[in-house]
This record gives structure tokens, C-alpha cells and sequence, in this order.
């Protein structure tokens, strides 16, 4: 049997609840989008594979929860990922303001080769907009970030902000990609086990559906 990819990779997906980090997930992996809105508990993940400079890309995206209760379980996943997208929600002040503790965790708890994407979703909610694009812009720079505004209601900027986070990723271990790569089984089996842990708390209705 033909092997499925080449290399897998964790990436991460970082905010304040509410921000639509499910929504963009789901948006990207399967195409589809809910309105409703029911908060992620602990961490659930999906699974999508990008050919990039002819390599296949398997990345395995974690969506943790944004809720303070949770963030001592979400720690746990900081050092595993290679790539972290921190968002916020282009209608919520507050959530941008955050995005500066967001990072500072990452800086703590993350490996020092992670790669870093600031995005600032519901790019379509344009006149309930709190955070001008200039602001993310600045942000993003002082912190050395590709930043991108998205809407995962309309699916602007969602392939391109992921796509651009596993080229990243991909540049940034080039020289590590035999230690990177593994099987696929091993791969769900480490996600079975952290089940059992206690670690991704999440329901059988909410790995099948997609809820922002």
C-alpha cells in the first residue's frame, strides 16, 4: 500500500472562546460552516493532507478550548505542535487584546522552532468591526508574523492562512523531516491515548459535527 504522506505535522490553533477557531477548522478541513455556536471542551482535532513543493503534508490541526477552566489541559499540547495560529475575532476588541497572552504562553510553553500566524477571523462581520486591519498588521509584525484576515463564513483566506502555516512549518524543518515523519497509526493511537488520559475531552457529537 502506497504510503499516504511523507510528513505529519501539529499545529495548533490558539484564542478566546467565541473567536470561530472550530469554525475555521472545520471550514478548512470538510468545507463546512455552522452558525451555532458550542464551545470546544478541551481539545479535539481533524486531519487534512496538502501536497507542498511535491511533498504530501499530513497535519493534524488541534482546536483547544478558549475558556480559562481549560487552559492547563491545552498547555499540554503547547511543546507538541509545530506550527500555532493565534486568533482572534476581528469584532471583539477584548479578543485581540488577549492575543499578547496568547503569545506569551506560546513563548513559555511551545517549542523554540514553532511557527507563528496571527489571524484575525470574521473578516465578513465588517461593520460590527472593532480591530482595523492596520492594527492585526502591527501586531503581527512586532511579533515576526504572517498575518492574515479570514472569514470562515465565507471561506476567505482559509486555505491560504493554513496552507501558508505548513509551508512555514515545511521550511522550518527541512533538515528534521525524517524525525517528523511517522505512521499514521501511531499517530491516532497517541490521540486514542490521550483520550483515555483525560487530555481531549471531547464528545462523539462534537468530533462528527462542526460548531464554532
Amino acid at each position: 500500500m502506497a504510503k499516504q504522506y511523507d510528513v505529519l505535522f501539529r499545529l495548533l490553533l490558539l484564542g478566546d472562546s467565541g473567536v470561530g477557531k472550530t469554525c475555521l477548522l472545520c471550514r478548512f478541513t470538510d468545507n463546512e460552516f455552522h452558525p451555532s455556536h458550542i464551545s470546544t471542551i478541551g481539545v479535539d482535532f481533524k486531519m487534512k493532507t496538502l501536497e507542498i513543493d511535491g511533498i504530501k503534508v499530513r497535519i493534524q490541526i488541534w482546536d483547544t478550548a478558549g475558556q480559562e477552566r481549560y487552559q492547563t489541559i491545552t498547555k499540554q499540547y503547547y511543546r507538541r505542535a509545530q506550527g500555532i495560529f493565534l486568533v482572534y475575532d476581528i469584532t471583539s476588541e477584548r479578543s485581540f487584546q488577549h492575543i499578547m497572552k496568547w503569545a506569551s504562553d506560546v513563548d513559555e510553553y511551545a517549542p523554540e522552532k514553532v511557527q507563528k500566524i496571527l489571524v484575525g477571523n470574521k473578516s465578513d462581520e465588517e461593520q460590527k468591526r472593532q480591530v482595523a486591519t492596520e492594527q492585526g498588521n502591527k501586531l503581527a509584525e512586532a511579533y515576526g508574523m504572517d498575518f492574515f484576515e479570514t472569514s470562515a463564513f465565507t471561506n476567505h483566506n482559509i486555505t491560504e492562512s493554513f496552507t501558508r502555516l505548513a509551508e512555514l512549518v515545511l521550511q522550518a524543518n527541512k533538515k528534521d523531516l525524517d524525525l517528523l515523519g511517522g505512521s499514521m497509526n501511531d499517530e491516532f493511537n497517541l490521540a486514542v491515548l490521550e483520550e483515555q488520559e483525560g487530555l481531549c475531552n471531547v464528545s462523539d457529537d462534537t468530533r462528527k459535527s462542526c460548531w464554532c
